[in-house]
């Protein structure tokens, strides 16, 4: 082959992603900054059923994952949620889902980035405000993106190392408290009415989302049919062991666990004194950047998927002719999430999330039964993963991924249903979206 000719072949992504990066993915899209929070909001709610609701929680959030990993097994290019149901559903249901999932990134990219100028702003107040705030969230957004655009493999090292990060203050906290905990406080359990249960319930949904862009950057993984399906399900598993146990200790040492605005940080206070605090500052501040390293990774693979199969406009699947990465989708949603932040939009823009992950996980859970049928032999691989139990675990899936939306508000359904319709009118818009319509 001539010189010429091999500088014409266009770039591809690398594959360098093995099954524990996948898996280091998903914990840190689960695991934010949200569960240095979370226990005194659940203690609100069920009190010293807390951890007993986290763990069934988990399972429920485990059936959405096998649906996850079986269709998950059947793809190999980038895109997971949005290959699948366009697959089963055609371009206009792919689109949607693609383009909610895309879009909640982006925003939540903004919330987390927000959330780190928050954290730094108890050591630091000036952080919180003004030009120093500004310059914060720039530094960490374009440190991110230069990182993203260099290479799969560097951004998977940093995403790893976060992980690592965010969980060894965790372990810390969970295996020092494990000696403080009053056994009292988790073995009383006082009677539980159905709207305490069904609060709770929702709240932990939420609190388990993230997990569903573990297959997004699937075109880059070494081996995605079988890695994918490994790493939904160990990040399910990882997660609620975590998050668990660190509600049993923050329960277990707190007296009075709902009136802590900061219960892990507390917790660790009274058990390691002030360094034990800072500790847990430190950690929440590695949480929400690890998280933040997670989102420009799979927000921007999304965002490339749309646009490799002629939904968006064609630069945006553009690979780096050295890097072999989407630069211009990495920098395109850097930019955006970056606007957001500093603009404060990303509060708004939270009322969307409801309706995006109903759209998402019942999409995914759907396209998995109909993805089963013969008809689909011949258009998609066969799955090298099944979920037991036959059409038993989607549907439970389905209904699972539905509940996302009974406790949602006027204020969130009307959001949602403005971002599915803004997406919808982009789909029409498309003139070129015909040109390249193949299934990854």
């Amino acid at each position: 082959m001539s010189a010429s000719t091999t500088s014409s072949v266009a770039p591809t992504l690398r594959r360098a992603l093995g099954r524990w990066d996948l898996t280091a993915i998903g914990v840190n899209q689960v695991i934010g900054g949200a569960i240095f929070l979370m226990p005194s909001q659940l203690a609100a709610q069920i009190g010293p059923w807390g951890p007993i609701g986290m763990v069934l929680m988990g399972l429920a959030s485990l059936s959405v994952a096998l649906c996850f990993a079986e269709v998950g097994s059947r793809f190999e290019g980038t895109g997971g949620p949005y290959l699948y149901t366009r697959a089963a559903f055609g371009r206009f249901v792919g689109f949607e889902v693609g383009w909610m999932q895309w879009f909640t990134r982006a925003a939540s990219q903004a919330s987390v980035m927000a959330g780190i100028a928050v954290a730094l702003g108890y050591y630091w107040p000036v952080m919180t405000s003004g030009w120093p705030r500004h310059l914060v969230l720039t530094a960490v957004t374009a440190a991110l993106a230069w990182i993203n655009v260099r290479g799969i493999r560097q951004s998977a090292w940093v995403v790893n190392a976060l992980t690592i990060g965010k969980l060894l203050p965790l372990a810390l906290f969970i295996i020092v408290g494990v000696a403080y905990v009053d056994p009292a406080r988790l073995t009383t359990l006082p009677p539980l009415s159905f709207h305490q249960a069904s609060t709770a319930a929702l709240l932990l949904i939420f609190v388990y989302g993230g997990y569903d862009v573990v297959p997004v950057p699937a075109g880059e993984a070494i081996d995605p049919r079988r890695h994918v399906p490994f790493a939904l399900i160990a990040t399910i598993v990882s997660v609620t062991i975590v998050m668990t146990l660190a509600q049993i200790v923050a329960q277990g040492v707190l007296p009075n666990l709902a009136a802590h605005a900061t219960p892990i940080a507390d917790a660790a206070a009274l058990m390691l004194g002030a360094g034990g605090a800072l500790l847990v500052g430190v950690g929440s501040v590695i949480s929400m950047t690890g998280n933040n390293a997670g989102q420009v990774l799979t927000g921007s693979r999304m965002l490339f998927a749309l646009a490799e199969h002629g939904e968006l406009p064609a630069f945006l699947g553009r690979i780096h002719a050295r890097f072999r990465t989407p630069a211009l989708a990495i920098v395109f949603t850097s930019a955006v999430a970056l606007a957001l932040a500093l603009s404060g939009s990303f509060a708004k823009l939270a009322v969307v999330s409801a309706l995006a992950r109903l759209v998402t996980y019942t999409g995914a859970c759907a396209a998995t039964l109909r993805l089963r049928s013969p008809a689909f032999a011949g258009s998609v691989k066969p799955a090298t993963f099944t979920a037991p139990l036959g059409s038993a675990v989607p549907i439970v899936a389905i209904v699972v991924s539905a509940a996302v939306v009974a406790g949602a508000t006027r204020e969130q359904l009307l959001g949602g249903l403005a971002a599915l319709a803004a997406g919808a009118l982009l789909f029409v818009l498309n003139p070129s979206a015909t040109a390249r319509s193949r299934i990854g």
